[in-house]
């Protein structure tokens, strides 16, 4: 079936373009959701009427996100669950249960199909997932779920010290490639005016 899509939607089309989709998807979730029109006559000329309209709602949508995109910025999240002793939650946390912390930042969601995790975490930890503010705007969250808050802010300092070890060995090991380097290249020297 071929359809006109009213917005960009990920790995179908662009805003405007005439795609072919399955029958189940359109009537399903395309036409329910306004993301879509049958392609035919009368909807390609409804369209055509409507597209400046719909490109200008299309940026002014996008640019919110992007507002709201900076807000999320460097946003850390804590999600505190019940856990046994290795580490393995009682139930697990879900896209909705990332949504509602977001909601409690003060970060507007419509849905909690906004939130792109894969699957559910079962595991204490630290964890990065996106969130689609928009079809064109994608933004990564992290998160912790740890068993209280003081477990979680006591998870992030040691990430924090073990990332600047790692940065202090990743310094040591570019200077230590530079006088590698820089040994290399006093050796090929007086190669070359041994042979000459």
């Amino acid at each position: 079936m071929e359809v006109i899509l009213l917005e960009r939607i990920d790995r179908l089309g662009q805003m405007g373009e005439v795609v072919n989709v399955k029958p189940g998807f359109a009537r399903n979730f395309l036409f329910p959701q306004k993301k879509a029109l049958r392609a035919n006559k009368d909807n390609k000329a409804l369209y055509e009427s409507k597209k400046a309209e719909l490109e200008a709602d299309n940026i002014k949508q996008r640019d919110l996100a992007q507002v709201v995109a900076k807000k999320m910025d460097g946003l850390k999240l804590i999600i505190v669950r019940q856990a046994g002793e290795g580490g393995q939650l009682y139930g697990s946390v879900s896209a909705r249960d990332i949504a509602d912390a977001l909601k409690e930042k003060g970060i507007p969601l419509e849905r909690t199909t906004q939130v792109l995790l894969n699957a559910p975490v079962k595991t204490l930890g630290s964890f990065k997932t996106p969130v689609r503010l928009h079809p064109e705007v994608k933004v990564d969250v992290e998160f912790t779920v740890a068993r209280s808050v003081e477990e979680a802010n006591q998870t992030a300092a040691q990430a924090a010290a073990q990332a600047a070890a790692m940065l202090e060995r990743a310094e040591d090991a570019a200077k230590l490639a530079g006088e590698g380097e820089a040994e290399a290249v006093e050796t090929e020297a007086k190669e070359e005016e041994t042979e000459a």
